[in-house]
């Protein structure tokens, strides 16, 4: 069974068990439960549910694992030709691990 559930304004499948990479959530610790009820479809191996645009009564059970982890360095350059003008700029996006606990349909 997987569901389909936005968090913090992005879609993520999820299954239970699972951990997930999502956006970094502010003011939580470690060990902390997370319940998100914007839960947008349920499949089953038989059945499938979906909301309009949420399914009733579903919500997705987690675990915040990790406060912090840094993803991959993006570097930005821009340049105008014969013109003298460069600049670089770098980049690393923070994320925060979660771990599946429960899927309640």
């Amino acid at each position: 069974m997987y569901a389909l559930v936005e968090i913090l304004g992005k879609q993520y499948k999820v299954l239970e068990g699972v951990t997930v990479q999502v956006d970094k959530i502010d003011r939580m610790e470690e060990g902390e439960k997370l319940e998100y009820t914007a839960v947008l479809a349920i499949v089953d191996e038989k059945n499938a549910k979906f909301g309009a645009p949420y399914v009733q009564g579903a919500k997705v059970v987690a675990t915040l694992v990790t406060e912090e982890v840094k993803g991959d360095k993006v570097k930005v350059y821009k340049f105008h030709r014969r013109k003298g003008y460069r600049r670089t700029q770098g980049h690393r996006q923070k994320y925060s691990l979660i771990k599946i606990e429960q899927i309640i349909a």
